[in-house]
């Protein structure tokens, strides 16, 4: 594994690598997390700084690229793959006109890629017939549910649903919207959310089980339930996830949605990243939207009320409103009180932002489609 790191360590992308690049190494590093997570904590031990210090740096050197970069990721074409996760839809909808009639979009809020590896290889050890296309693409900065997750169910850019960017309130209506304006009709549109164990499934079978259902947006957020109460790091949420895993809910979804004719496709709103505090933001209603790794204010005069040893900068207008400026915490840094460890999201490191995007095969028999 020390060996491992050290190669992706001197392939890290450059500063004009194209985004796949970045796609690439991403994937990489998780899995190299992933397997640094399986080990036992003794043998971690001995890597636990080399593989700390090849996240800071991939975090740095996507920070640059990111500042260089990320303003044109939105308009790339998406014939191939989504670049971006508010391609999605537009991406499916492709798929749907070359014969993929039923298509089901699972989103595992708040999955980082690696964590994603690790589902993976439990259902290879259960399901002797799955298999996966693998791919990846970037969530929307901030990386916070309310942008990247609404983004993602709308297929727009999160300036084009400014009075809804605080809320998840809205996605059904966006889903809906977005695929009645790509010749379907209501009813043939579903969303559902809030799925995280296996006697949730009856009643979401009955709807996908309809003839007229063709398109289903799918939440499930286990994962963003474990990170949120999180006390042990990653690593600890490796041992929440596997134990989760046993209990067969992600095979059974997936088995269900398979054997009711829909194509899979698994994606993350946002990834999660071991942060540290770095003094907690006591500014009252200063800042329009608050998370552990970002905050974001109305103004260039309110975002610079930030007392000066708070180590955060600056990045935004990319998509988002003009009036909306984040405020992100350098490195791995979070705003709760100096010292403290925990898992967040919000920031720009490569683990919240860029997120898995797999198409599930459950058969073999799909393969051929």
């Amino acid at each position: 594994m020390s060996e491992g790191a050290t190669r992706i360590a001197a392939d890290m992308p450059l500063i004009d690598a194209p985004y796949r690049d970045w796609v690439e190494a991403a994937r990489r590093l998780a899995e190299l997390i992933y397997r640094f997570n399986e080990l036992k904590a003794a043998d971690a031990a001995g890597l636990q700084e080399q593989v700390r210090t090849l996240q800071l740096n991939a975090d740095a050197r996507l920070k640059e690229w990111v500042f260089r970069h990320f303003t044109d990721l939105p308009s790339l074409p998406v014939a191939k793959a989504p670049v971006m996760v508010h391609h999605v839809p537009r991406y499916l909808a492709m798929r749907r006109s070359s014969g993929e009639d039923r298509i089901a979009l699972v989103v595992f809020d708040g999955l980082a890629l690696d964590q994603w590896v690790q589902i993976r290889e439990d259902l290879s050890a259960r399901v002797s017939e799955f298999s996966v296309d693998e791919g990846a693409c970037f969530a929307w900065l901030p990386t916070l549910t309310s942008i990247s997750r609404q983004a993602l169910f709308s297929g727009l850019k999160p300036r084009e649903f400014q009075s809804s960017m605080g809320t998840t309130a809205q996605e059904p209506s966006l889903w809906s919207k977005f695929w009645q304006e790509n010749g379907l009709r209501r009813p043939e549109v579903t969303y559902q959310k809030g799925l995280k164990r296996s006697e949730q499934l009856a009643a979401l079978e009955e709807t996908l089980s309809r003839p007229t259902t063709k398109v289903a947006g799918i939440v499930v957020d286990m994962i963003d339930e474990i990170v949120h109460g999180a006390m042990l790091g990653k690593r600890g949420i490796a041992g929440q996830i596997r134990d989760w895993c046993e209990t067969g809910f992600i095979e059974e979804l997936f088995t269900m949605l398979s054997q009711h004719g829909y194509h899979i496709y698994l994606t993350a709103d946002h990834g999660n990243v071991d942060a540290e505090g770095i003094g907690r933001l006591n500014q009252g209603v200063v800042s329009e939207m608050k998370g552990e790794r970002v905050r974001a204010y109305r103004s260039e005069d309110l975002a610079s009320s930030v007392p000066p040893e708070i180590d955060a900068f600056q990045f935004g207008k990319t998509g988002l409103p003009s009036d909306f400026l984040p405020l992100y915490a350098e490195a791995r840094g979070a705003f709760v009180p100096a010292g403290h460890q925990i898992v967040a999201h919000g920031g720009m490191s490569v683990e919240e932002l860029i997120v898995p995007f797999v198409k599930i095969r459950m058969k073999k028999e799909e393969n051929a489609t």
